[in-house]
């Protein structure tokens, strides 16, 4: 039985283990399916950098998470957003990491806006960079990628060219239920999971074009494990059912604070190679944003099975 979708409801989550919490003592991470994971920086050593570019799916718009901790996170526009980012940042710093993280960011933009307007803010060496396409791929063309996998390839060569060991990662973001629950939608009548799977292809795609990105972040597909799972609802529009997480916000469009923790989760687990569960039941974030004890670690465990389930089938 379904109810209002105003109610934010605890999961139970007795049967998830924790793992101990991680230091940068600890050995290098192992490489995920996700693309192999960035080396743990070492102790006494300049921060690692990493960039975030997108839209309001990298922003946190419509949620807490947007204007979260933006005092850890340099924005490059100046807007003041921390958003996954900032959620980044504060997994990083609890797992003993050293990153310095900065953002360059606008909604409803694709990647060729960043590059043909934005590019002097971020045309500099960077250690890592992660890469977040407009939410249907081309404004015009639902679910086409042409334009998505040239714009890979033209911010893949810049960053190549500032630091030819830059870490390049493709964000493919998570099914909007607008897209797949109304007629309006590209994916309209599709399974709630088929959109996240085509961004994935097409991520899948600009990889494969351009063989400088070193792998591709699964958000999209630890949406669909989550709603898969019973952990998250499927369905926003005939309301939410109890004990479930709603990944969507208002708009059934950006995400929830738990959407755009399980981004960051994911975003955590591929770059870095640390276990999600290690940030534990207590992890600030979640506390900080609203989200239970239990909602946290199921979101770390989805977001660990998804990463594991990826490099079992590489």
């Amino acid at each position: 039985m379904k109810y209002g979708s105003g109610i934010w409801l605890l999961i139970g989550c007795a049967g998830l283990a924790v793992a101990p919490a991680v230091t940068a003592k600890e050995s290098a991470p192992a490489p995920t399916a996700a693309g192999a994971a960035s080396p743990a920086p070492a102790l006494n050593t300049a921060p690692r950098t990493i960039l975030f570019i997108g839209n309001s799916f990298t922003q946190g718009a419509h949620s807490a998470a947007r204007n979260w901790h933006a005092d850890m996170v340099t924005d490059l526009n100046g807007a003041g957003y921390g958003g996954v980012p900032a959620l980044f940042k504060a997994f990083c710093e609890q797992a003993g990491l050293d990153y310095a993280v900065s953002l360059e960011t606008q909604g409803g933009k694709s990647l060729g806006f960043h590059y043909d307007e934005r590019r002097a803010l971020f045309d500099k060496p960077w250690d890592v960079v992660v890469l977040q396409e407009y939410s249907v791929l081309d404004h015009a063309r639902p679910g086409d990628p042409a334009s998505y996998i040239r714009d890979v390839g033209r911010m893949t060569a810049l960053f190549k060219r500032r630091n030819p060991a830059v870490d390049i990662r493709l964000a493919a973001t998570w099914t909007r239920a607008d897209q797949t629950y109304t007629p309006k939608g590209h994916w309209y009548g599709k399974p709630v999971s088929a959109m996240a799977d085509d961004l994935r292809a097409a991520a899948e795609q600009a990889r494969a074009a351009n063989p400088a990105v070193r792998g591709i972040l699964p958000v999209g597909e630890a949406w669909n494990r989550a709603m898969a799972e019973g952990i998250a609802d499927p369905d926003p529009y005939d309301g939410i059912a109890y004990g479930q997480l709603d990944l969507w916000t208002y708009d059934h469009y950006h995400a929830s604070v738990a959407g755009y923790y399980l981004s960051a989760l994911v975003t955590f687990g591929a770059i870095t190679g640390i276990d999600p569960v290690s940030l534990g039941a207590h992890e600030k974030g979640a506390d900080a944003l609203g989200l239970s004890d239990a909602q946290a670690v199921a979101l770390q465990k989805v977001a660990r099975d998804e990463l594991a389930r990826l490099k079992t089938v590489r």
